[in-house]
């Protein structure tokens, strides 16, 4: 079995009012991913996403094969797991 790993992701570009979020929140349901997303005041929208490192690049493929959603840049981070997460949640 492969590591599980936990990320914080911050993607910019145009994220905001293309169904960004709720298309990550279906991704990572999809893909037994954890964690959450939220826009961010500054335009960006910023998540932490939790699961195998192969899955998760499975869900930013995906976002970058959208038609509405334009991903400039990503930043990702690799931070501590999080144990008893269970779900994916969008933040407001």
């Amino acid at each position: 079995m492969m590591e599980i790993i936990r990320e914080h992701l911050i993607f910019t570009g145009r994220v905001q009012g293309v169904g960004f979020r709720f298309k990550a929140q279906h991704l990572a349901r999809h893909y037994g991913v954890t964690g959450w997303i939220r826009n961010n005041y500054d335009g960006s929208v910023e998540a932490q996403m939790q699961g195998r490192e192969e899955e998760l690049d499975k869900i930013i493929q995906s976002l970058q094969q959208d038609s509405y959603i334009r991903i400039d840049w990503i930043t990702r981070n690799r931070i501590e797991t999080e144990s008893g997460e269970r779900s994916f949640s969008v933040r407001h």
